[in-house]
């Protein structure tokens, strides 16, 4: 079946090629573990599964939004003061927000 598509679309894939696809989609599927990419390629170490992890400029891009869009969504959330300590004393200390 893969030389027939080959043959249709003028390439060359192999099926090695195709195990290299899966693994780059798998190792960035944020619900998929990467212990568990490992064990469905039968890598014998971590590392040579995080080879297909480095990030390009867009996704590193994204990733700093994202981590700034949550830092200030969780600095937006006042923060509650554990037992045994009065918010009072807590905002003479530490000030407030203005």
């Amino acid at each position: 079946m893969l030389n027939r598509a080959n043959a249709l679309l003028g390439a060359n894939w192999t099926l090695h090629d195709l195990r290299h696809t899966a693994a780059y989609r798998m190792a960035r599927d944020p619900g998929l573990a990467l212990t568990d990419v490992q064990w469905v390629l039968g890598h014998a170490h971590l590392s040579t599964t995080q080879i297909y992890l480095p990030a390009g400029r867009d996704e590193n891009i994204e990733a700093v939004r994202a981590h700034h869009q949550r830092q200030t969504r969780l600095a937006q959330v006042p923060a509650v003061p554990a037992a045994g300590y009065r918010a009072e004393s807590l905002h003479d200390l530490f000030g407030g927000a203005q």
